[in-house]
């Protein structure tokens, strides 16, 4: 349907490729494991978790993917040091795929790529995240010198519902990022509520005709952080919305969704695979809008 008239650039992370033509290649679905107040994890600080019940999440999601034919990763969550690296322990073990290390905490997300370097990881790794706002010297220099070549590189600005506000961001944050050894840059356009998705879809869509680079968003973000609509919908309400929010970058050419708790895999994927379909049919047909 959408065709851009700038040439897109992918990024093959593994054996998964981000960016492209929709309809060229699938969206890439990430699920978050080990987030704070999930069940499975037992002691946040030190990282303890019921193994079984992870790998059945890991086993839930990877069947989604393979049964649609959409690439899913996890988003690695950790709230320490060693938490982060036991996690990472134990997802290096039981999938081959690129996963993204994540925390609030800029030292556990350094910690977590010096960790990865010392144990053949730094290849597999996808930092999460840069922001402009946030990153701190100490953050590009340990990248550079562990050798990490892909990270999200956020939008993060406090203008939410600005679209042009996320571009500006992003043409300050990609000298530097470069400068760091990041040439497989992932942009995330920032999702923090429901007013900042349409602007973050939106910027999607400008990064993508202006520098041909693979965006996405935590469009789960859209809902998580509206108080009230179970109040107003129910359980199931809530979840209706959780799709809604996490496929409307995908219909808006986004490359890559970090859709929330991995549980929530169950709904997201046959959504997004309705989608993923049709637009095989119009790549199929070269039927496209460019733009």
């Amino acid at each position: 349907m959408f065709r851009f008239k700038v040439k897109q650039k992918v990024f093959e992370i593994g054996p998964i490729k981000f960016g492209g033509n929709r309809g060229e290649n699938p969206v890439v679905l990430i699920g978050g494991i080990f987030y704070e107040g999930h069940k499975i994890v037992e002691d946040e600080k030190r990282g303890v978790f019921d193994k079984e019940a992870a790998e059945r999440l890991v086993n839930m999601q990877d069947e989604l993917s393979d049964k649609t034919g959409i690439p899913a990763i996890l988003d690695v969550i950790g709230f320490s040091e060693e938490a982060i690296r036991r996690y990472m322990d134990f997802i290096a073990d039981i999938t081959d795929k690129p996963f993204l290390i994540d925390s609030s905490n800029p030292q556990v997300r350094i910690a977590a790529i010096r960790y990865a370097r010392e144990v053949g990881l730094e290849r597999r790794v996808i930092y999460n995240s840069i922001a402009a706002e946030f990153s701190k010297d100490i953050e590009f220099e340990v990248i550079k010198e562990t050798g990490i070549s892909s990270a999200i590189i956020l939008a993060y600005t406090r203008n939410t519902v600005s679209s042009k506000a996320r571009i500006e961001v992003i043409k300050k944050l990609l000298p530097k990022v470069e400068k760091a050894g990041i040439t497989k840059p992932l942009i995330d356009t920032f999702v923090i509520d429901i007013p900042s998705l349409s602007a973050a879809c939106r910027a999607a869509i400008e990064v993508k005709s202006r520098l041909g680079l693979p965006c996405g968003c935590g469009a789960h973000n859209a809902v998580a952080t509206w108080v009230g609509i179970k109040r107003l919908f129910g359980k199931e309400g809530r979840k209706a919305a959780i799709v809604a929010a996490n496929i409307m970058p995908i219909i808006l050419c986004s490359d890559f969704v970090l859709y929330g708790p991995i549980e929530d895999c169950r709904f997201v994927f046959p959504a997004a695979y309705a989608v993923e379909s049709a637009y095989k049919y119009s790549y199929r047909l070269r039927d496209f809008l460019e733009i």
